[in-house]
């Protein structure tokens, strides 16, 4: 049997423009992608949202989650830093792994995964799942062009376990369906994780060009539905029509006073969700996902005064969700890999 929380441990394009619908050629330019993205300029995660429809329920899907808040309250809009991307090479040791029970076929791939000498996973000191929280293990390998994503992966000696795992052609731009419809990754939402995670770097240099990635609590993610460019969702016990579907992507309103966020840094964040928005991944009540700055130049305690509450006092009513791209479509859990 399937397992129907996937993703949720922790807790697991909307299309406002038109992105031609996808680039299905693997071979796809590597040069078109640009420094610290893990895609071409053409995946969803780049466009531009500003102008952007919004969606004709917006305004009662917003209210609805103006009510129940971000998962520790309306004005909460907190920050997790926990999720760490390493970089490896061809040089890099690969490793085989068990499939546990957090892995299903044909959803995900058990191939070797590159393992960076003194990596982590997600949360923890070492690769090992002592917290046996969603220890995502994400790995980009850049001669091969390949973002490894990992689902529960624990490596606590010589022994590697591993959930899903999701391997992304960085030279790609994906079609609408991702990997496949109905196909999880690491994420609830079948997205890729790496390219939606804003960094200290970024933030230290003044601007994040991407859209980033938000969670909410089951109870406000919309039950087994979701709309493009997710291809996946749970039946989690989560609420009806007036959520927020996987898929959803989320726009900081035009209006909003960048202003009203006296850190300088903090602003910088405000602005990338106005100008690119933020897509609906995973479940959890921290919001906002930012990457660890355990490899970075720029630290989050040298950046942000509030820590990771810099955020605090952006509430739902802020945002407007935009038009959500094409129909809606049931949760089956029956993967269909389009090949890739």
């Amino acid at each position: 049997m399937r397992l129907l929380f996937f993703g949720f441990l922790v807790g697991c394009d909307g299309a406002a423009t038109d992105t031609g619908g996808g680039d299905t050629d693997s071979g796809a330019d590597p040069d078109a992608r640009e420094p610290g993205h893990y895609f071409p300029n053409g995946a969803p995660w780049y466009t531009a949202v500003t102008d952007a429809k919004t969606d004709p329920n917006s305004e009662a899907i917003i209210a609805a989650l103006q009510v129940a808040g971000w998962g520790s309250g309306p004005d909460k809009f907190q920050i997790d830093t926990s999720l760490e991307v390493l970089q490896a090479d061809a040089t890099t040791p690969r490793r085989e792994f068990e499939a546990t029970g957090d892995f299903y076929s044909p959803d995900c791939e058990q191939v070797a995964m590159p393992i960076p000498v003194d990596g982590n996973v997600e949360g923890e000191e070492t690769y090992a799942c002592f917290g046996d929280g969603d220890c995502h293990l994400l790995v980009a390998e850049a001669d091969e062009g390949k973002l490894y994503e990992m689902w529960r992966a624990d490596i606590p000696g010589e022994e590697f376990y591993g959930g899903c795992l999701a391997v992304w052609s960085m030279d790609e731009v994906y079609p609408a369906d991702g990997r496949g419809d109905q196909c999880s990754s690491a994420d609830a939402a079948g997205y890729p994780i790496a390219p939606l995670l804003f960094t200290a770097d970024e933030v230290a240099a003044g601007e994040i060009d991407h859209a980033l990635r938000f969670a909410l609590p089951n109870e406000s993610i919309r039950d087994g539905v979701f709309y493009h460019p997710a291809t996946h969702a749970t039946n989690a016990g989560g609420g009806g029509a007036d959520t927020l579907p996987y898929g959803a992507r989320l726009r900081l309103s035009r209006d909003f006073d960048l202003s009203r966020l006296a850190d300088p840094d903090a602003q910088v964040v405000a602005k990338a969700l106005q100008t690119y928005g933020m897509v609906l991944a995973d479940g959890g009540n921290i919001p906002l996902m930012a990457a660890s700055d355990r490899r970075s130049t720029a630290k989050w305690d040298e950046l942000f005064e509030d820590g990771t509450h810099a955020l605090f006092g952006i509430e739902p009513q802020d945002f407007e969700l935009l038009v959500l791209d094409g129909e809606e479509i049931p949760l089956t859990f029956e993967c269909v890999r389009n090949g890739r």
